[in-house]
């Protein structure tokens, strides 16, 4: 455990200092397993390697399909959709979020950020929907799909309309709240 708070004050100052994020967390990470107690053979027996690899997979799909789909033609039909506008934003982040999970859309959604009027609002805006949307449906967020997983192999059965009743509402309400904030 002091390893851990260790490892977060240093993470806290470093950041404070100014470094890069992804330097402190190379550094950071790799301290904490350079000085870890637990042998590797426990760590690799925890991971679950078929959820890692659909990961991975979603991730060089969405990538191919961003290369390959993602045209000036497409980015322009894409800037008609007034994407300026919050609640459109927020919208189609929810959308995409759930038809190909929320981290991989915030990945192709980069490309449209960049050219709307105001990034900064509109990286907020998608950071808040792609979030709140991962819990509209189970394939929202893969931490949903580990949810589940974990949950049936202990017995407990989580289906889609089961986790669509909490989670549809809940990601409509949390979502108008999240765009009624960011356009204030």
């Amino acid at each position: 455990m002091w390893r851990a708070v260790a490892g977060t004050i240093l993470v806290i100052v470093l950041f404070f200092a100014g470094q890069p994020p992804a330097k402190v967390a190379i550094i950071v990470g790799g301290l904490m397993l350079l000085t870890r107690r637990v042998r590797s053979e426990r760590v690799y027996a925890q991971i679950d390697w078929s959820l890692l690899l659909m990961g991975a997979g979603l991730f060089i799909i969405v990538a191919g399909a961003e290369r390959s789909l993602l045209s000036g033609e497409v980015i322009a039909a894409a800037g008609r959709l007034q994407l300026d506008r919050l609640p459109v934003l927020s919208a189609l982040t929810a959308i995409l979020s759930n038809v190909i999970s929320n981290v991989p859309a915030v990945i192709v959604l980069r490309s449209f950020v960049y050219s709307l009027h105001d990034p900064e609002r509109a990286w907020l805006t998608v950071a808040v929907a792609s979030t709140l949307a991962g819990n509209l449906t189970v394939i929202g967020s893969i931490s949903n799909l580990i949810v589940v997983q974990r949950a049936a192999a202990s017995g407990v059965a989580i289906g889609l309309w089961e986790y669509c009743r909490v989670g549809v509402p809940l990601t409509l309400l949390t979502l108008a709240i999240g765009t009624f904030w960011l356009s204030i």
